[in-house]
């Protein structure tokens, strides 16, 4: 009887452990094709030690395809070479996206030699690659995402002299300058752009679409700081054709060209008062975006009179606007006048990661437009696509 029981006990054992080792065998097959990023990322990362602590990127990535149910261990890995060979992980994590900030690429941009000095022979550009490897358990199945190819740019570093002018800028009021009117409110501004030059778009209303006059001031809200036409006449000025003395009780400037968006200069040097088209006074992937639609009701569903957002910044497209909700509100920006294949609609900048103003919502209409839901009025619009907003003040 006690043979038997030690035999019994030696037969349990042997099965015990023969199914410990059937469960260690359990094979877990991935499929890869599956396991990508599914963020959408920039053409370019524009790196300063100003911005370090702003977000960089937000790396995304679906879950690969293991076939059961188990817990996944993600670890975001970089290469400077691009193959792989010098991975190097920057972060790990159970959930399905990893932050980078600009401070970190500026890191990685000094790993690759870039340099922001246009003095010495390193480049202010670059590239880094980025993949996500998952395993199962500790250390076990892996799996690989498709690689991201990061394009880093260091601005380069200019030791131009700021430009020198009497004011930083001179303001614009009166009925002549669409956005302005006579109020204190939203005065159009040139900046001091160059040695005793002021420049900047600004919408002109001629004296047949309204009466066409304003005045220049070196100072917001000072009434008794306005030069008028015969203030820069009788000071030697050339001016454009286009302007005239208004002839009114304070001489004002009149406008007599066609309505629209003009880039102004005035030459406190060469004494010269002139205007040519819009001209983009940004570094920008475009020179302007186009809108078109019936929330726009100075351009409307048609090519005639479609609004100009000038690039007027890094990465930034901005300009005045009128806007309304009525005729359903709808609207969308383009790449290029007359060109209706190169809209962009609500979805196209949400999938890029955009944050939108709150007056715009999709119009979910056949072309999923912007629609604006806010009060008729005019507004400033800035469309950021460094830091992805559409914003409207």
């Amino acid at each position: 009887m006690k043979k038997l029981s030690i035999l019994g006990l030696f037969i349990f054992a042997l099965i015990s452990f023969n199914s410990c080792e059937t469960e260690d065998d359990v094979v877990f097959i991935a499929n890869e094709g599956d396991f990508a990023f599914t963020n959408s990322f920039s053409a370019q990362y524009i790196l300063t030690p100003l911005t370090a602590q702003n977000l960089g990127e937000r790396f995304t990535w679906n879950s690969p395809d293991i076939g059961v149910p188990t817990n996944i261990t993600y670890q975001l890995q970089k290469s400077n070479i691009g193959d792989f060979s010098d991975a190097s992980t920057v972060g790990a994590t159970t959930a399905n996206e990893i932050a980078l900030t600009i401070g970190d690429m500026l890191i990685y941009a000094a790993q690759l030699g870039l340099d922001a000095d246009p003095n010495t022979d390193a480049p202010n550009t670059g590239s880094v690659s980025f993949r996500v490897r998952s395993f199962v358990g500790d250390g076990g199945l892996e799996s690989f995402s498709n690689i991201a190819v990061l394009n880093l740019v260091l601005p380069e570093i200019t030791t131009t002299a700021p430009a020198v002018c009497d004011a930083d800028q001179l303001f614009l009021v009166g009925a002549g300058v669409k956005f302005a009117g006579w109020s204190w409110d939203t005065p159009q501004v040139i900046n001091c752009s160059g040695n005793g030059v002021y420049t900047g778009n600004v919408a002109f209303t001629n004296n047949v679409d309204g009466d066409g006059n304003f005045r220049f001031f070196t100072t917001a809200t000072d009434w008794g700081s306005g030069i008028n036409y015969p203030g820069y006449a009788t000071d030697g000025y050339t001016i454009d054709s286009r302007f005239e003395d208004a002839e009114d009780g304070d001489n004002n400037f009149l406008f007599t060209g066609a309505s629209g968006l003009y880039f102004l200069t005035i030459d406190d040097i060469n004494k010269t008062i002139t205007l040519t088209d819009p001209t983009p006074t940004g570094d920008c992937d475009l020179d302007q975006l186009w809108a078109v639609g019936a929330g726009l009701p100075d351009a409307g569903w048609s090519w005639d009179t479609p609004i100009q957002f000038m690039c007027e910044g890094n990465g930034i497209y901005q300009g005045w606007v009128n806007l309304s909700p009525e005729n359903d509100g709808n609207f969308r920006f383009f790449n290029t006048a007359t060109d209706w294949g190169s809209g962009t609609n609500y979805p196209g900048f949400i999938s890029q990661g955009y944050s939108i103003d709150s007056l715009f919502q999709d119009a979910e209409d056949g072309d999923n437009n912007f629609q604006f839901i806010g009060s008729a009025g005019q507004y400033f619009l800035v469309i950021d696509t460094i830091n992805k907003t559409i914003t409207l003040d």
